[in-house]
C-alpha cells in the first residue's frame, strides 16, 4: 500500500490534480461513486465533506485527506488499455476557443476531472505493469466480478441513483488482436559440435603429437505441461554424444573413440501430494560404434555391448523455477537388465556369466537430477543414478557446465564419474572401483526451445 501512495505521489507532483471523482452528499458525509470494489462486492466508501460545498465534484487539491489507507485497494487488473491524452477539443463537450464558455472558468472543473481522470489511470496501469506480482486480483479468474457503480440523475433533476455497471471479462489477446496457442507439449533441443587442435613441431623441445578432438552432442527434451495437466508428470529425454580424436601413436587407426553414447530416460507420474508423484522411471543407454583399444583389434565395446535397461517403480519429486529444476526419484523396486550382444567381446567384463549374452536383477535404484542456470549464460547439468542388487552397488554421476559466448558459440566442461564395485582393479595404476572422465571442448553450439 505504501509503495502505491509513494507512486501516486510523485505522479501528483507532475501533474495539477491527481484524481477527481464523482461525490454525493448524505447525512453520514460524502458518499464516492466511482471507487473500485473488491471481489466481495464493497460498497462505496464515505468520507467526512472537507469543503462545505453544495457540489457534485470536488477537486482532490482542494483539501488535504483524499489518500486514506485502502483508497486505492485492493488493486484489480482487468486488461491493459490504450490511453489517449484528453483534450478540450475532442471532448463530447464543445469547451473549445469557439465555445462561449471558453476563458471565463465555467469549464475548470470539467478540465480538472478529465485530468485527473487520466492521470489515474496513466499511473494505475503503470503501477500493474511494473508490479504485477503486487496485484492480488485478476478480473478473468474472479468468480465474481466487483461492482462498478455509476451514478444516474432522475425524478427532474431530484434523486441521483447508482446503477450497476456490467462487466465483461477480457483476456489482453482479444484486445490486442493476438492469436495465441496453446501449448500441451513443451519441447527444448540442443545441438553442439565442439573440438580442441593442438600442432606441434617436430623439433619442439619436449616433444609430442599433433592431434585433433572433436565431440557432437544432440539433446532433445520433450515434457507435458504442468499448467494444463497439473496432476501429471511426463518427460522425455533423448540425448547421443560422440567423441573422436586422431591418434597418431596408434598403427592400426588414425582415430579414436573417446565418446560414445546413445541414453534415453523417461518419467511417468501421477501427483500424489505437493511436489510428490507416484512414478515410473525408464532408463536406457548403448553405444552405436564398435570402440578398440588402441594399436589392438581387441574390442572394447560395440552396439548393445554392453546395453543397459533399467525400470523403477516408486516416488519422483519435481518442483521447477525460473532458475532451477530439480528432481530426485526413490524407486524401491527396480529391474535392471544388461545385454553383451556381440561374441567378439568378453561378457564376463560387464558381470554376465560367460556363455550368456544378459542378465536379470532385482533391486533398487534412485535417480537426481538438477538443472541451475548461474547467470544469462552459464547452465550447469547434473544427473546422479545409483543401482544396487543388494550384492552390488553401481553408479553414475554426470555434470555439464557450459558457457555460451553467444547464439552460435559456447564451451563446456564435461566430467563423467562411475563407481562400480564389480570392476576389476587396473594394474600398475590406483584406479579400482572409481572410474572418471572429463572432457573440455569449445565449438559451435544451436538450441531450440518453446518453453
Amino acid at each position: 500500500m505504501y509503495r502505491i501512495l509513494s507512486i501516486l505521489i510523485a505522479v501528483v507532483a507532475m501533474v495539477p490534480a491527481m484524481r477527481a471523482d464523482i461525490y454525493t452528499k448524505s447525512s453520514d458525509g460524502i458518499r464516492i461513486l466511482n471507487a473500485s470494489a473488491d471481489s466481495a462486492g464493497m460498497v462505496p466508501r464515505v468520507y467526512t465533506p472537507i469543503e462545505a460545498a453544495d457540489t457534485l465534484v470536488i477537486i482532490p487539491e482542494r483539501f488535504y485527506d483524499v489518500y486514506e489507507p485502502g483508497y486505492l485497494s485492493p488493486m484489480i487488473f482487468d486488461t491493459y488499455h490504450y490511453i489517449e491524452p484528453w483534450t478540450l477539443e475532442n471532448s463530447e463537450v464543445n469547451l473549445g476557443p469557439d465555445s462561449k464558455y471558453f476563458g471565463t472558468g465555467a469549464d475548470d472543473w470539467i478540465r480538472d476531472l478529465h485530468r485527473s481522470m487520466l492521470s489515474t489511470n496513466t499511473a494505475r496501469q503503470q503501477y500493474i505493469v511494473h508490479f504485477p506480482r503486487e496485484v492480488p486480483f485478476n478480473l478473468a479468474n474472479m468468480t465474481r466480478a466487483p461492482r462498478h457503480l455509476r451514478a444516474t440523475v432522475e425524478s427532474g433533476g431530484k434523486k441521483i441513483v447508482m446503477k450497476d455497471i456490467p462487466i465483461e471479462a477480457k483476456k489482453p489477446a482479444d484486445e490486442l488482436g493476438l492469436d495465441i496457442n496453446e501449448k500441451r507439449w513443451l519441447h527444448t533441443f540442443n545441438a553442439s559440435l565442439q573440438f580442441s587442435q593442438a600442432y606441434i613441431s617436430p623439433n619442439w623441445y619436449q616433444g609430442g603429437n599433433n592431434n585433433v578432438n572433436a565431440l557432437a552432442q544432440i539433446i532433445w527434451n520433450v515434457k507435458l505441461n504442468e499448467k494444463f495437466y497439473p496432476k501429471l508428470l511426463f518427460e522425455m529425454t533423448t540425448q547421443y554424444k560422440l567423441g573422436v580424436n586422431s591418434a597418431p601413436d596408434d598403427t592400426i587407426r588414425n582415430y579414436n573413440i573417446t565418446d560414445d553414447i546413445f541414453q534415453f530416460n523417461a518419467k511417468f507420474g501421477y501427483k500424489a501430494r505437493s511436489n510428490w508423484y507416484y512414478s515410473t522411471n525408464v532408463a536406457f543407454k548403448t553405444q552405436l560404434f564398435n570402440n578398440y583399444a588402441s594399436n589392438s583389434r581387441d574390442l572394447r565395446a560395440a552396439f548393445m555391448s554392453p546395453g543397459e535397461l533399467n525400470i523403477g517403480i516408486g516416488m519422483t519429486y519435481s518442483r521447477n523455477t525460473k532458475r532451477v529444476n530439480f528432481g530426485a526419484s526413490i524407486n524401491p523396486l527396480s529391474y535392471n537388465l544388461k545385454t553383451c550382444t556381440n561374441d567378439r567381446m568378453n561378457e564376463t567384463a560387464f558381470g554376465i556369466k560367460e556363455g550368456r549374452s544378459s542378465v536379470s536383477q532385482i533391486g533398487s535404484n534412485a535417480e537426481l537430477t538438477f538443472k541451475a542456470r548461474l547467470t544469462w549464460n552459464i547452465t550447469y547439468t547434473s544427473r546422479l543414478f545409483l543401482f544396487t542388487n543388494y550384492e552390488y552397488l553401481q553408479g553414475d554421476w554426470q555434470n555439464t557446465l557450459a558457457f555460451d559466448i553467444n547464439k552460435f558459440l559456447s564451451t563446456q566442461f564435461y566430467w563423467h564419474i562411475r563407481y562400480d564395485t564389480s570392476t576389476d582393479r587396473v594394474e600398475g595404476t590406483d584406479w579400482h572401483r572409481f572410474q572418471c572422465k572429463e572432457i573440455f571442448t569449445f565449438g559451435l553450439s544451436y538450441k531450440f526451445s518453446t518453453i
